[in-house]
């Protein structure tokens, strides 16, 4: 970090604290792999695309006091939409009988859920501004042939929903594909 002197809101020096860029952006710091098997991942199917399906979905389950962590909606030819969740593998059960109730309330075709997944993570910083650090996670998992189902991304992690079967398999992988299981280099 470099401090450097500025003016702030009120009249009088002030400080201004900055990261230096180009030390930031020259690599990325991938600090560990963190994964997480209590998750289970909901979907349903053929819901009329229109305005508020977002809301029609998960106002039930927010009313229901359920948590949602990943999501995803997807978007047919035929104007309609498919949208998954996941929810703590505990708050499953109860989340299926919501979103039955919604799927038949609002026309959707199908609720079909998958009590055997997890979710795998890799965690550092300045991760959008790397693009190949989502790369190199992908394609770790393609040579191990683990499917992902779902992905997410922020400034500090990127997320899949992988089966969980292969959880280990996919730490592992990441672990050597970012050289964490590698001993500390001097200086570091």
């Amino acid at each position: 970090l470099k401090l450097c002197s500025t003016r702030s809101f009120k009249e009088g020096p002030g400080t201004l604290i900055t990261i230096d860029e180009e030390e930031t952006m020259e690599q990325p710091i991938i600090s560990g792999i963190a994964f997480n098997r209590d998750e289970a991942k909901l979907t349903i199917r053929g819901v009329p695309d229109t305005p508020g399906v977002a809301f029609k979905i998960l106002g039930p389950i927010s009313a229901a006091n359920i948590e949602v962590d990943m999501i995803v909606q997807n978007v047919a030819h035929d104007n309609t939409t498919d949208f998954t969740f996941t929810v703590h593998r505990n708050d499953y059960q109860a989340a299926q009988t919501v979103l039955e109730n919604t799927a038949r309330e609002i026309g959707a075709r199908e609720v079909v859920g998958d009590t055997k997944i997890a979710k795998v993570s890799i965690v550092g910083v300045g991760m959008r501004s790397h693009a190949g650090v989502a790369s190199r996670m992908f394609e770790s998992l393609a040579k191990e042939s683990i499917n992902i189902q779902m992905i997410s991304t922020s400034e500090i992690k990127v997320s899949v929903v992988i089966e969980e079967k292969y959880l280990e398999l996919a730490v592992r992988a990441l672990h050597t594909a970012f050289e964490l299981d590698a001993p500390a280099r001097q200086g570091e």
